[in-house]
């Protein structure tokens, strides 16, 4: 009986301690997001933004995801069309298998593809980056400096992931469709111009800035959840490969929550683009 309540008693306290640093992080997060928003557009506006460090961080992400992000794309853009095309078969719908699929695509498809190639591989690698420059004492060298590591180092490296998370949905959402595409129409199951009619026709401009607002989210979220675990990476080699694990499943945990919340939010808003 005492093992039962001490091990009752254990559990209590481990959900506890996860609790407070659920809000911790939390916390810590937010904080962050809104410090690196201020230096950064309070630095452009004074004209001492660091555009050297921007456009290095942009070709770096751009460099290390394009090619990544587009692999992933095609067989994307060939899963959705044979099983969309399946369903369309069976129904007798097959005039709607443009529509379905871009808006799919575009809905859907292009910013969660986007967004995890970004946690993936960009995330990673900018955790990994602040994560050994703190184990190095960079970071805390900064500071006797004078110089705050969110102003030099963060904020622009979330402007770049911004436009970076942008630009690559386009591409993702072009590769996937144009996959379908030529998937659908190659195959026979209907012509190009009905293919394209039914596209054009249903398809709303909400629907890219749906696609672009949630890109810009996701890529904002990735980048300041890889740099607050970098930044907090504490006790050697091993902490930093704990963060960029850490960095990367709390990423993706947190764009699939966010990503329903948007889709719901967007249905209810727009009831009839849903």
């Amino acid at each position: 009986m005492a093992a039962v309540v001490a091990g009752g008693r254990s559990f209590a306290s481990s959900f506890i301690g996860r609790f407070k640093d659920g809000v911790e992080t939390t916390g810590d997060l937010v904080k962050l997001s809104v410090e690196s928003l201020q230096w950064g557009f309070s630095d452009i506006l004074a004209r001492r933004f660091s555009w050297s460090e921007f456009l290095l961080q942009c070709w770096f992400m751009t460099r290390v995801s394009l090619l990544p992000t587009i692999l992933v794309s095609i067989p994307f853009g060939v899963i959705t069309s044979v099983q969309i095309g399946a369903a369309a078969n069976q129904i007798g719908a097959q005039s709607f298998i443009g529509a379905v699929n871009g808006i799919g695509v575009l809905r859907q498809g292009a910013p969660l593809v986007t967004s995890l190639m970004i946690a993936g591989a960009v995330g990673s690698a900018i955790c990994a980056d602040l994560g050994a420059r703190t184990v190095r004492e960079e970071i805390d060298a900064l500071k006797v400096m004078g110089i705050s590591p969110i102003q030099r180092l963060v904020a622009p490296r979330i402007l770049a992931g911004l436009l970076v998370s942008i630009l690559l949905t386009v591409i993702v959402a072009m590769t996937a469709m144009t996959t379908a595409f030529a998937i659908v129409v190659g195959t026979g199951q209907i012509s190009s111009g009905t293919y394209l009619d039914s596209f054009v026709g249903l398809a709303q401009p909400a629907d890219l800035v749906l696609a672009e607002l949630k890109a810009f989210i996701f890529g904002f979220v990735a980048v300041i959840v890889a740099a607050h675990k970098g930044l907090h990476a504490f006790g050697g080699p091993k902490a930093v490969a704990d963060a960029v694990n850490q960095a990367v499943v709390l990423s993706v945990i947190l764009l699939a929550v966010i990503n329903v919340g948007l889709t719901q939010a967007y249905v209810m808003l727009f009831p009839g683009g849903a």
